[in-house]
């Protein structure tokens, strides 16, 4: 038994030391063009840049992210499989689903805080209301039998409802792109986009943006108005970071911590996460586990406030 053990430890540092040896996926909860992937797709080039392999974004998109947490909580903790998470399926699902298949926090190890963004409301630009304060007296002037809609993030819907007191259809979809597609068909009214997405969108003239949801104006859409303007104590923002599975090797969750940190202190990396609406926010392992126990917390109370009932 105890030559057994060694054997196992052994094997198991001269797999941290010769990690990687052949290419590593990542596994992202939503679908190709959403802001985690572009997120994942970013980070993912300057990792390979780092270790010389590549690292293969892999979109397993549906249940708020949980399929993907799911599948990578029970994936061999050997570094080749690593989740690039949102607050969504590592944070807000605790307090969306009555049963979860993993444990957000136990069956995971945190490897790194990438980024953070928030997200905008926007219409088609056809849409009557031109301005946030039109938009919720328009709002609240329809109904559900009046097929009115919306979609996106769940939470942000709910809280605008909550909070501007706006009775909306909400219809869900697996991510952002299959959202905006349907805003701009007319099949929903209105949508959330991440704000890389968003600023695209805009720049295309078929949807306008009326508001962003942190608290205050962004610099990067200077010109909208915070919903919290109108809703005051609205906000809501995003956050990406990687995990690997519980019991990656050390050696392996601080090669890749590393790699990431270098990757995002560099003024050409960061410019590329701003062209896509992100701010770079880096957090290391022990920070980002304290702030995922933290915002578990924060996530129970937005989901309790927007009056959500877990699925």
């Amino acid at each position: 038994m105890r030559y057994a053990l060694l054997a196992l430890l052994v094997t198991t540092c001269a797999q941290a030391q010769t990690w990687p040896s052949h290419p590593v996926k990542l596994i992202v909860p939503f679908p190709a063009g959403s802001a985690t992937d572009q997120v994942a797709r970013l980070t993912g080039a300057e990792l390979q840049a780092a270790f010389g392999q590549p690292f293969v974004v892999e979109n397993k998109a549906g249940a708020q992210g949980a399929i993907a947490a799911a599948e990578v909580a029970k994936a061999a903790p050997d570094g080749y499989t690593i989740l690039v998470t949102t607050n969504t399926p590592q944070a807000a699902n605790v307090s969306l689903f009555k049963k979860l298949s993993y444990d957000p926090v136990k069956d995971f190890a945190p490897i790194a805080r990438i980024a953070t963004t928030s997200f905008m409301l926007m219409v088609r630009d056809d849409y009557p209301a031109r301005t946030l304060k039109e938009f919720l007296a328009h709002s609240r002037s329809k109904s559900q039998s009046a097929g009115y809609g919306s979609s996106g993030s769940q939470v942000s819907l709910a809280l605008l409802k909550s909070m501007g007191k706006l009775d909306v259809l909400d219809v869900p979809y697996k991510g952002i792109p299959q959202a905006v597609t349907d805003t701009l068909g007319g099949t929903v009214a209105f949508t959330f986009v991440d704000l890389g997405n968003a600023m695209a969108q805009a720049k295309g003239g078929k949807l306008r943006g009326l508001a962003v949801t942190s608290a205050k104006r962004t610099p990067l859409a200077p010109d909208l108005p915070a919903l919290a303007e109108e809703l005051p104590g609205y906000e809501l923002i995003a956050w990406f970071a990687l995990m690997a599975p519980a019991k990656t090797p050390r050696d392996v969750i601080g090669k890749v911590h590393g790699a990431a940190a270098a990757a995002l202190a560099k003024p050409a990396v960061k410019e590329k996460f701003g062209a896509i609406g992100t701010d770079v926010a880096p957090l290391d392992p022990a920070q980002l586990a304290k702030f995922i126990e933290a915002e578990i917390a924060h996530w129970a109370k937005l989901v309790k406030l927007a009056g959500i009932q877990p699925e």
